[in-house]
């Protein structure tokens, strides 16, 4: 398969076809003999004395000296990650840690998200809070949905915002909407921006600072009446702009449902897993890969990584 390579070292096949990576795929398995069961539901993985001996696949059972198990997660059930593997890894004796969403959007409480749904804002940061403690602070781009809040950033924090909202802790985003000017360089730029839009409203004086969604809410916020005439602001209420803009609050209810994910968290506990082969520390010839363990890493390919690096390896520990 002929490949390029774009923008940040991305790889692609030449074609833009994803599908040809599949026939690709496919004719090395048939090159290979390698013997493809479709529609073929496994009921269970079988061990004798703790080793391996075979998989139960629709009543049927296959012997079986190594068995890999690389059914992935709970997340886009689409794909058949439907949760089996955890459920095999504890009949086998596994432990299984707590099974979360992770890089998945957020949901926010406050009425006033629907009407930024689509608004996609670059260069904010953003600080994840747990009962009014700073845990995570990220730096980038944010999308608004109907329900809350997404996007790359908001996805790598959405795994710690899983964590503490299972926890029943009090969770917040906080966004500073301008973080490369301090607040002083900040109430500067605002008090320039009331000069040049002399005698006109707040609304229509903030529209080179802000999108035109976030111009009421960020009054509103700033309990300023949005009609009210720049010039009659004062201080203390230009300045309470300059802290929205600075702690742009939302409180956090919940992530999406987990079918929504991007990947699992939790899973196959990895300290019952050899890194050296990807071996079974319990059950000797079960080797475990993949979103099944308990891996997970941030948005940007390390997860497709992690599956591809824990397979490869598993399968050459199988033929040594």
């Amino acid at each position: 398969m002929k490949t390029k390579i774009e923008r940040g070292n991305r790889v692609f096949p030449e074609s833009d076809n994803a599908a040809e990576v599949i026939e690709v795929l496919a004719k090395k398995m048939a090159l290979l003999n390698v013997d493809v069961k479709l529609n073929s539901r496994v009921d269970e993985i079988l061990a004798d004395e703790n080793k391996i001996s075979g998989v139960k696949v629709s009543g049927k059972i296959f012997p079986a000296d190594a068995v890999i198990l690389a059914t992935g997660g709970l997340s886009y059930p689409g794909t058949g990650s439907t949760g089996d593997g955890f459920k095999f890894a504890r009949r086998l004796g596994h432990t299984v840690t707590k099974i979360l969403p992770a890089l998945v959007p957020l949901e926010a409480e406050e009425d006033f998200i629907k009407s930024l749904q689509g608004l996609s804002l670059k260069n904010v940061r953003v600080t994840l809070k747990a009962d009014g403690k700073n845990c995570a602070e990220l730096f980038g781009e944010m999308l608004f949905t109907h329900f809350g809040i997404s996007g790359p950033i908001i996805l790598t924090l959405s795994r710690a915002a899983a964590k503490f909202l299972s926890e029943k802790k009090f969770v917040e985003v906080s966004i500073n909407l301008k973080p490369a000017l301090t607040p002083e360089q900040l109430d500067a730029r605002i008090l320039r921006d009331f000069q040049k839009f002399k005698r006109k409203t707040l609304k229509n004086s903030l529209v080179e600072l802000l999108p035109g969604k976030l111009i009421p809410i960020v009054a509103d916020l700033s309990y300023i009446d949005e009609d009210k005439k720049v010039d009659d602001i004062t201080r203390e209420e230009r300045l309470r702009i300059s802290e929205t803009l600075r702690n742009f609050t939302l409180t956090v209810t919940g992530t999406r449902p987990i079918d929504e994910a991007i990947v699992t968290s939790g899973g196959i506990a990895t300290k019952e897993i050899d890194p050296r082969t990807m071996e079974s520390k319990i059950i000797k010839g079960l080797f475990i890969v993949g979103e099944v363990a308990d891996i997970d890493g941030n948005t940007g390919g390390f997860n497709l990584q992690a599956a591809w690096a824990t397979g490869h390896l598993a399968g050459l520990s199988v033929i040594k």
